[in-house]
């Protein structure tokens, strides 16, 4: 979530009290989540031509597999935002001022 940390050339991986105090004694599924909706802003605020966006916006072709089909990270994502009950999130995603908002009100949601 925060990555490793290097100390005198060495690095480790932060173990659970360093990431708790990062973030504030917060629940840690939650401020996940909060920091995805956080990600989708950012890449709906790129510009067309970035290869993370067009990734995002890209609808494979061809033959799926048989079964169940895997959950896309952005179905996620919008299931997220329905419990927020946010409409227009592309709206919102532009203006980035509102989409901290958004964040921080995801951060405080109980039921997410």
């Amino acid at each position: 979530m925060f990555g490793p940390v290097n100390i005198d050339n060495i690095w480790r991986i932060r173990n659970n009290m360093e990431i708790d105090k990062l973030i504030e004694g917060t629940d840690t599924v939650i401020f996940i989540k909060a920091q995805r909706i956080k990600w989708l802003g950012h890449i709906q605020r790129m510009d067309q031509a970035r290869p993370t966006k067009k990734l995002l916006e890209w609808k494979p072709m061809g033959i799926r597999p048989v079964g169940r089909p895997r959950q896309l990270w952005q179905e996620d994502v919008m299931k997220n935002l329905k419990k927020l009950k946010v409409k227009n999130w592309k709206e919102i995603a532009k203006d980035g001022r509102t989409g901290s908002d958004l964040v921080e009100k995801a951060k405080t949601h109980k039921g997410l």
